[in-house]
């Protein structure tokens, strides 16, 4: 399959009072079209980091990112931030959204920031309403965010993220702030997505949620240092040997 993603010696090195700190080191893989991609470690192993840097929200030290063909770290900040507009889908851990805005409004935001997004205003609003329809809140687009649930919050991110049909979303703990109930909920309609064909690279602390991911990546010290691989179909089988072969990785 196509790679959407190629990650080729990537390091990412901070300066703190004069010291260096080498949160990545000559990190290389690739994600194929289709694939959900789970990456997992030890707090402080560079997860997050990771997930920031190949995506372009954080800049590299060395190394290089592919991203659909595009070497990132060579684009000029506007053409970067259009391709993460236009090409991508983030989700976090913390959900951020506009106060003053609905829920719906939200949603329509990056829509309505992206020049390449064509559809009509009518359209950009019908297609948000199909999103929300299809992630099961419809009932809350006219919500301002305060008045609906974190679960009911974190699908409308998921579909914030796909508003403009990006090529992969990057989801940076995207269960982290919910309950095990809401974790599922969001996790099915991630699968679901992936399922029809969107790429997903994910960052997770939970073996419940990587086990829902058909391959995992496990980081230590800013290096990957296994790979897990899995076909098997039914997730409890899937989440217990991935269990163990975590512990074997040192989890």
């Amino acid at each position: 399959m196509k790679k959407i993603l190629e990650v080729t010696d990537l390091c990412k090195t901070y300066v703190i009072n004069k010291r260096q700190n080498n949160v990545l080191r000559n990190v290389s893989f690739s994600v194929s079209e289709g694939e959900m991609v789970a990456v997992m470690g030890p707090s402080g192993s560079g997860k997050s980091t990771l997930l920031y840097t190949v995506s372009g929200m954080d800049s590299m030290t060395a190394g290089q990112s592919v991203f659909n063909g595009k070497d990132i770290s060579k684009l000029r900040p506007d053409e970067l931030a259009e391709l993460r507009l236009d090409e991508m889908g983030f989700i976090f851990q913390q959900m951020y959204m506009l106060k003053n805005l609905s829920v719906l409004d939200n949603i329509l935001l990056p829509a309505r920031q992206s020049k390449a997004n064509t559809l009509s205003p009518k359209e950009k609003h019908t297609y948000a309403k199909e999103l929300m329809h299809k992630l099961g809140i419809i009932e809350i687009a006219d919500n301002d965010i305060n008045e609906v649930s974190g679960g009911q919050l974190q699908r409308a991110c998921i579909c914030r993220s796909m508003i403009n049909k990006p090529k992969m979303i990057f989801a940076d703990e995207p269960t982290g702030a919910l309950n095990r109930s809401s974790s599922d909920e969001v996790m099915d309609e991630l699968c679901k997505l992936n399922s029809e064909g969107t790429t997903i690279m994910l960052v997770t602390h939970d073996a419940k949620v990587a086990a829902r991911c058909s391959r995992v990546l496990y980081i230590v010290d800013g290096n990957i240092k296994g790979e897990y691989n899995s076909t098997e179909s039914d997730t409890r089988k899937r989440e217990r040997v991935l269990n163990s072969w975590l512990l074997e990785m040192g989890w």
